[in-house]
C-alpha cells in the first residue's frame, strides 16, 4: 500500500510541476515576427524594437522615439557596393499590412507586401555633399497597416568597412 501512495505522490508532483510550467509559459509574451538584414553571406535578425499596443498603430511620438532612440540595434558590416538584402517574416505582411525600409529615417522603398527586397551594388554611405562618409547608418523596417499607419519597427545598424 505504501508503494502505491509513493507512486501516487510522485505522479501528483510531476503533474503539478508540468501544470506550473504551462502556467509560466502562458504568461510569456509571444515573440514578434523577425526582420533580417543580409550583406554578402552575413545576416542578422531581430524582433521588433517597438510595437503598437493591443493591435493599435504606434503613436507618432512613439514612432519618432523608435526611429531615433534605438541604442542596441543589431549591427552588420557593410562594404560600399555590396548587395543589401532586407527580409521580413511572412506574418509581417498578413492581413493587408506592408512594410517600408528607411535609411537614417528617410524612406528607401515604397510600402511593399513582399517579404524580401534586394539592393544590388548599393552605396548606402555615399554622401551627396562630397563630405566624408559616415561610419554607420541605421536601417529601419516599419510595418504599416492598410491605412499606412505604423504598427511595428525593427532597427539595424550598418557599419561601413573598406572591404
Amino acid at each position: 500500500m505504501s508503494l502505491r501512495s509513493g507512486r501516487t505522490r510522485r505522479a501528483g508532483a510531476a503533474l503539478a510541476a508540468a501544470s506550473a510550467g504551462l502556467l509560466v509559459l502562458s504568461a510569456c509574451d509571444k515573440p514578434t515576427p523577425l526582420a533580417t538584414v543580409t550583406v554578402g553571406t552575413n545576416s542578422v535578425n531581430t524582433e521588433a524594437s517597438c510595437r503598437g499596443e493591443d493591435g493599435k498603430p504606434l503613436a507618432e511620438s512613439k514612432l519618432t522615439g523608435c526611429l531615433s532612440g534605438v541604442k542596441d540595434a543589431k549591427s552588420i558590416d557593410y562594404a560600399p557596393g555590396s548587395t543589401l538584402r532586407l527580409g521580413v517574416d511572412p506574418k509581417v505582411v498578413e492581413n493587408g499590412s506592408k512594410w517600408i525600409a528607411l535609411l537614417d529615417g528617410s524612406p528607401i522603398t515604397e510600402a511593399s507586401a513582399q517579404t524580401y527586397r534586394s539592393f544590388p551594388n548599393a552605396d548606402v554611405f555615399a554622401s551627396g555633399q562630397g563630405g566624408a562618409a559616415p561610419k554607420e547608418k541605421k536601417v529601419s523596417i516599419v510595418q504599416v497597416d492598410k491605412d499606412n499607419k505604423p504598427e511595428s519597427v525593427w532597427s539595424f545598424t550598418l557599419k561601413r568597412t573598406n572591404s
